[in-house]
């Protein structure tokens, strides 16, 4: 099973993203911070990342820069409120882009376009 790390600082998002994903039968953990997600990453091989743009103590983009930097095999999908970095995120190295929503619909099918395309390479 695909192992999936949640990046978010709101934790009502990330219990959210967590049942939801391992309830689809994924492997979830979470992280509220870069430093939490970092140390998770130096711990444990993940498929791929879902990361909240704008974290309370931290760029959630500086977090994709160092992430990319260490891990550059992890799959990235960036997730914001705002759907006005949807047309940045490439420029940003992410793999993918999705508006944070109650509805997440979205989220599922970009994970599961992205692991079923990475597991073709």
């Amino acid at each position: 099973m695909p192992e999936i790390l949640v990046i978010d600082d709101e934790d009502h998002i990330r219990k959210l993203y967590t049942a939801f994903l391992t309830r689809e039968g994924y492997n979830v953990d979470s992280a509220a911070d870069g430093d939490e997600a970092m140390g998770l990453l130096a711990k444990k091989r993940y498929d791929l990342i879902v990361l909240d743009i704008e974290l309370e103590e931290s760029s959630g983009l500086d977090l994709l820069k160092r992430i990319k930097a260490e891990y550059p095999e992890i799959m990235i999908i960036l997730n914001s409120a705002y759907a006005i970095y949807k047309s940045d995120f490439h420029t940003w190295l992410a793999d993918g882009y999705v508006v944070k929503s109650s509805d997440i619909k979205p989220l599922k099918e970009k994970i599961e376009s992205l692991l079923v395309t990475h597991e073709g390479k």
